[in-house]
């Protein structure tokens, strides 16, 4: 029966495939490029590097070798995912000031702590550091660990490298996957390699006791961790957060002035973070958070970070340092969550988890290591045996040689005593080569063997060879025989890299309680705010506006009174809600220029426009009067504008609209619309009800390709005229509508 289209057709859930191929793809960004191994503590994209660069040569001791060269060897062979990925994961390995332990030697500009970045890879260089190739590459050549065929399956890559050290402790690991974000910091390699030597004496550690060796994170920059009594639950969960403080110190200078000098900065400082401290701090001056603070200067150098805050006369160290640490990065937090790629798959360990898996991997590795030397000297031992042997019967093999016809036909004279159709000199001779059973190998050395061999010396040297091979096979055999030999051996491994790699702690781990700031008790008072038709806000002495009345209010947009303890709301058409406190706009006189707004609150005037301008205390008084170009209007409680974050969204637009006015609804009794054709429409206030923030409102004017010109709120009580295509109109006279209706034509 012949097979129909029909029948080829696999009809499936359209749901199912996406979810089946989302989290193909999901895993294998997680498991493929993001996230560390836990056994070598590398990502793919920094294994490849390390490994193309030990396949390229670049060794310690050997000339560097252009970054491009690397990059596009990396790209070419291992890593088909673009050069930019590949250069800055070298880079990144390359900066001191990001890991614990680098393991690239960088030549050339490969940025700095302060954020700039590298220089494009054709200029740089680079080679493999000391420890890198001693002590992640150095047992490559001994087969003990899987290879893996690479992209295109015309390489072979190493599944992991042989780290001997717990590198995802040593130099931390930052990620983001699917779903998911791996965040661990460094740590002090001396302290881990304590830590595993005393998890392998004894694995019934618990994480709290392992901690009390770790001691905590270590990072390159120095700095304090100052919530260690949190470290016990971060290290058992894997997942927390370090509170991280710079280090500062106070130096007197003449006439009296102090200064303050941050000399380490937290780990979340480094590049922007430091040029964003600085003008965090310069921000405290203009807010007047603090007149205390004369200067501040960045005078770091290769030397190290110096970043100086100078302080006026008679101020207060310590007050300014709980300042800094509270209104800047100066105290930040790290967020960790210990997540690797464990037996193939992405899972959160507890630091006990961490050490467990590496010492395993470790262990494994050792025992295959010394399996594959034993078999090697097994085989050496067996040809020295058979050269020892060989040289006690020359005379025998040298006839076997001269009457054999060929070399296969003399190997098997020595391999199974065969004489046929080799002349010996007398029978005796034959019937002792008949006795002759060297192995395969041992024939294949006597039959290479150089006669050079046979000098008493070389027969002296070959019998101390091969006692140092016998030594040698019952050395490996104790240490796969025995685990404490092999655990001994192991740490005493660890102890080597300790010696020639460990450096001193840089981070202190301590407690500190969190900064409380004893706030300024403001004296309320009335002020009035002025701002100009440039957007330019600057609050003024009541006394001053009230004698120059006049002329603050015909050279500025918006002016009004507002205690200094409010904050002043700012509405644009695009439908956001911005506010600033009183205090933060600085106090100065009528003929003073203010401060844009932009530099004040979220509001950027190249992005939006301001529709109104009002206290906060008004606002909350009050019900909120909306209307937009595409004619929709709401009334909205102002109890819902109170919040403690900067910028909130006012009213909801639908697309293409903007908000066209806004204004308090009390006192009000119609509302007027006018159109860009010339329509017009007025209607009773009752008729909009009263809405949520989120809603988008209802239909206040009809409109048939056209948009809401302007709109107004009436009062009976006051006539309203307004200018409108040339001619005065009375917005009070206009014919009372229904609300959503078209309007009338004006005249």
């Amino acid at each position: 029966m012949k097979e129909t289209m029909e029948d080829r057709v696999i009809r499936t859930d359209y749901s199912e495939i996406m979810q089946k191929n989302y989290i193909d793809y999901a895993m294998s960004v997680i498991v493929a490029r993001a996230l560390p191994d836990v056994r070598d503590g590398l990502k793919p994209v920094q294994r490849r590097v390390l490994y193309d660069m030990h396949e390229l040569g670049t060794k310690y001791d050997k000339p560097y070798r252009k970054s491009a060269r690397i990059v596009g060897d990396t790209m070419g062979k291992y890593h088909p995912h673009g050069d930019s990925s590949i250069y800055e994961s070298l880079v990144v390995m390359a900066q001191e000031f990001k890991k614990g332990q680098v393991l690239v030697d960088g030549h050339g500009n490969f940025g700095s702590i302060e954020g700039d970045g590298a220089a494009a890879m054709r200029y740089t260089e680079a080679r493999l550091m000391k420890i890198t190739q001693e002590v992640y590459l150095g047992d490559l050549d001994k087969d003990v660990v899987d290879f893996q065929p690479n992209f295109d399956e015309t390489e072979k890559e190493p599944e992991v490298l042989p780290v001997r050290i717990p590198n995802i402790l040593v130099n931390g690991s930052e990620g983001i996957a699917v779903g998911m974000a791996t965040s661990i910091p460094p740590h002090n390699l001396a302290a881990v390699v304590d830590t595993v030597k005393a998890f392998i004496r004894n694995k019934d550690l618990s994480n709290a006791e392992l901690l009390k060796i770790l001691e905590g994170p270590d990072f390159p920059t120095g700095g304090l961790i100052v919530n260690k009594d949190e470290l016990p639950e971060i290290y058992e969960k894997g997942v927390g957060k370090l509170r991280l403080r710079g280090r500062v110190k106070v130096e007197d200078l003449k006439g009296g002035k102090q200064q303050i000098v941050v000399t380490e900065i937290p780990y979340t400082m480094i590049g922007a973070g430091i040029g964003k401290f600085m003008s965090d701090t310069a921000a405290l001056v203009e807010n007047r958070t603090t007149n205390d603070i004369a200067d501040i200067s960045n005078q770091s150098s290769k030397e190290g970070i110096r970043i100086v805050i100078e302080l006026k006369k008679g101020a207060d160290a310590e007050k300014i340092i709980n300042l800094l640490y509270k209104k800047t990065k100066l105290e930040d937090t790290f967020g960790v969550n210990m997540l690797v790629v464990s037996q193939g798959r992405p899972e959160t360990l507890s630091l006990r988890g961490i050490l467990e898996a590496f010492v395993d991997f470790r262990f494994e590795l050792a025992n295959r290591k010394y399996r594959n030397l034993l078999a090697k000297d097994m085989e050496k031992k067996e040809v020295e045996e058979g050269l020892i042997k060989a040289v006690d019967v020359i005379d025998l093999i040298i006839e076997i040689l001269r009457g054999s016809k060929s070399a296969s036909q003399a190997k098997e004279c020595l391999t199974l005593g065969k004489t046929e159709g080799i002349r010996f000199k007398t029978e005796k001779s034959r019937k002792l080569a008949a006795k002759l059973r060297f192995t395969e190998r041992q024939a294949e050395a006597i039959l290479n063997m150089r006669l050079v061999k046979l000098i008493g010396l070389e027969i002296e040297a070959l019998l101390a060879q091969h006692e140092e091979t016998l030594a040698r096979i019952a050395w490996y055999e104790k240490l796969l025989g025995d685990y404490g030999v092999m655990a001994t051996e192991i740490m005493r491994e660890l102890d080597e890299v300790k010696d020639e790699y460990g450096r001193p702690r840089r981070t202190t781990i301590e407690n500190a309680a969190q900064v409380v700031l004893e706030e300024k008790t403001v004296q309320e008072e009335e002020v009035v705010f002025a701002m100009d038709r440039f957007g330019y806000a600057k609050m003024l002495d009541v006394s001053t506006y009230e004698k120059n009345r006049e002329t603050a209010e015909s050279e500025n947009k918006y002016v009004f009174k507002i205690m200094n303890t409010d904050k002043v709301c700012i509405f644009t058409d695009t439908g956001k809600l911005h506010t600033v406190k009183a205090l933060d706009i600085p106090q100065k006189r009528l003929r003073d220029k203010g401060t844009p707004l932009d530099n004040l609150s979220n509001f950027r005037a190249k992005d939006e426009e301001i529709v109104w301008i009002c206290p906060l205390a008004y606002v909350r008084s009050h019900r909120i009067f909306f209307a937009t170009k595409q004619g929709f209007v709401k009334v909205v409680d102002g109890a819902e504008f109170v919040s403690t974050v900067r910028t909130v969204a006012a009213t909801k637009l639908s697309e293409g609209d903007a908000v066209l006015f806004v204004g308090g609804s009390d006192e009000a009794e119609y509302v007027a619309m006018l159109s860009e054709n010339g329509c017009c429409i007025r209607f009773s206030l009752n008729e909009v009800p009263l809405q949520k923030r989120a809603a988008v409102g209802v239909r206040g004017m009809k409109l048939e390709e056209d948009a809401v010109k302007s709109a107004y709120l009436l009062a009976s009580s006051r006539e309203f005229v307004v200018e409108f295509r040339g001619k005065n109109l009375s917005l009070n006279r206009l014919k009372l509508s229904k609300r959503g209706g078209k309007g009338v034509k004006s005249r």
